[in-house]
């Protein structure tokens, strides 16, 4: 391993140095494809310590009526993020990197990769973002009896069979984003319960996919796919199993440069809803998690089964297989971005330019001056369609009443509420079930600002939001130390190695709900819910 005579000082709880952990091949390499970078995270032996990153900023695309990524630029981004996180590494502690403890894959959950025998795609990757798959949601909802959100792998699948796409006689296998590039570095088609669950229903008896479903599913498809959907699924895995070793075809994928050696071991590849679990150390009963980037979804893990099946919400699991009931939101904060944008070229051309960052928190800490029900003004963040709200396509909206208190702090806070309000309507749901929250963990870009974002999220659920330290770095660092917990599974259980091992020291910020937000945001949701027909009318004028 190459190094330099630079000496790191850091010192993990282990007791050894972050460069000892680098030359003695002990640190975890977590990388996560997220919807707009992915971003690569190297953790010490302790689990705790960040000893480098790197990222790669990426965009989803339009074509042909579809959202998808370039595969392409799945690896070429890949290679970028891992070559700035060796860099990192050698600036901060004077070696780079050539072996590591294990490693780990996550991505966004969902969506549609089908390829043939030899392994050929057969069709452009198809992500959760895409809403075409109505027809094939609705029909398998009433015959599994369990809701099947559009996004989910088995209605994307099931979508191609009712269009009678060419490719689906060719199909040898489907997966997801991180099972992809899981299955190009180690040749093993298997997939971490969490992700395999927002492919297929999962028996949390068993921790495999539904048996009953899956027979289901094949007399309904029978005779028009090659397979049956077992066949055709990859291989679910708990967190802490073995996943297969980093092969030399691989290595070289993700290290075009020749240094990272073969070998290493690979945890399950995970989603990004599984990571961010593991990442607010939320994989408990009566805890659960909100991330908020180009999406937003709300995980919460359930005490007991629900007693209804909810469009609204979808069942799926922990990276250890434990039931969650989430909440999905196709639009996160890209439209609150957007006007953050407008207001950063305003001060360039006013001849006071200032930093996104520095914009942010401007607007974000103005909103705490806001009204406490953004007076009166409603902002829809709607770029694409939203499934819980009704809407197949989306149509980002500002609207007010003549009357309505139009200031800057009013604007800001409404569009927070914006990014908050279609989560809040479906997590009214669980609130109705009797579902029952101790603690709610936000990450996610949004949450920087201390006490905003926050605070207004408080308020939305009625329920403690913490912020912690360690996610910072997000479903990356989540995916690291999942990769870590390879070498303890036999012994602890994954809660249990969070708890006392990852998050025993960690400083969190809690942010109690306001009774003034509360009712604040209680009234803006009225609105929000009423103001849908204004959506619903856009979308079909515009």
């Amino acid at each position: 391993m190459s190094d330099t005579t630079r000496t790191d000082t850091t010192t993990t709880s282990t007791g050894s140095t972050a460069r000892d952990d680098l030359l003695a091949g002990r640190a975890s390499l977590g990388i996560e494809l997220g919807s707009t970078r992915i971003k690569a995270c190297l953790i010490g032996s302790d689990a705790t310590e960040v000893l480098a990153t790197g990222s790669f900023a990426w965009e989803n695309r339009l074509e042909d009526g579809l959202w998808t990524y370039s595969i392409d630029e799945v690896w070429s981004g890949l290679q970028s993020a891992y070559a700035a996180l060796v860099a990192d590494a050698h600036e901060r502690h004077g070696v780079r990197p050539e072996t590591f403890a294990a490693i780990g894959i996550s991505a966004m959950m969902h969506g549609y990769l089908a390829f043939d025998a030899q392994g050929e795609l057969l069709t452009p990757f198809r992500t959760w973002r895409n809403t075409n798959t109505g027809a094939a949601a609705s029909e398998l909802t009433g015959l599994l009896g369990v809701n099947i959100p559009l996004r989910w792998s088995i209605a994307h699948l099931h979508q191609a069979v009712l269009d009678g796409e060419p490719h689906v006689q060719q199909l040898d296998f489907v997966t997801t984003l991180a099972g992809y590039v899981h299955t190009r570095l180690t040749g093993e088609r298997v997939l971490g319960v969490g992700d395999a669950s927002g492919m297929f229903p999962i028996d949390s008896a068993t921790g495999d996919y539904d048996e009953r479903m899956l027979q289901a599913y094949d007399a309904l498809a029978a005779d028009r796919l090659p397979a049956s959907a077992r066949a055709l699924l990859p291989t679910v895995l708990p967190a802490g199993s073995a996943a297969g070793t980093l092969t030399a075809e691989g290595a070289a994928l993700l290290d075009p440069s020749g240094e990272l050696t073969p070998g290493i071991p690979l945890c399950p590849p995970e989603g990004d809803a599984g990571t961010g679990m593991v990442a607010t150390n939320s994989v408990s009963p009566r805890t659960g998690n909100v991330s908020a980037g180009t999406s937003i979804f709300a995980m919460v893990v359930l005490e007991r089964q629900l007693a209804e099946v909810h469009h609204e919400l979808d069942l799926v699991t922990t990276p250890a297989g434990d039931a969650v009931a989430m909440v999905h939101c196709n639009n996160g904060a890209s439209e609150l971005a957007a006007w953050a944008g407008l207001f950063t070229r305003f001060s360039a051309a006013a001849g006071q330019p200032l930093s996104d960052d520095a914009v942010f928190d401007a607007l974000f800490r103005e909103a705490l001056d806001g009204e406490a029900d953004a007076g009166g003004l409603l902002a829809y963040n709607h770029l694409a369609g939203e499934p819980i709200a009704g809407l197949t396509t989306g149509r980002p909206l500002f609207v007010r009443t003549p009357d309505s208190a139009f200031t800057l702090a009013n604007f800001m806070r409404s569009q927070l509420y914006g990014v908050f309000g279609t989560l809040a309507l479906g997590m009214q749901v669980l609130t109705a079930e009797g579902v029952e929250l101790d603690r709610m963990f936000a990450h996610g870009g949004m949450f920087r600002t201390a006490g905003v974002a926050q605070r207004f999220l408080a308020g939305a659920l009625g329920a403690p939001v913490a912020v912690g330290e360690l996610a910072s770095e997000g479903g990356a660092w989540g995916i690291a130390v999942l990769a870590s917990y390879l070498a303890h599974a036999d012994t602890v259980s994954l809660g249990t190695y969070l708890d006392e091992q990852v998050f025993a020291s960690a400083s969190l910020a809690v942010a109690e709900p306001d009774p003034a937000d509360v009712a604040g945001f209680a009234a803006y949701l009225d609105r929000y819910r009423a103001g849908l027909a204004i959506e619903a009318a856009a979308t079909t004028a515009l």
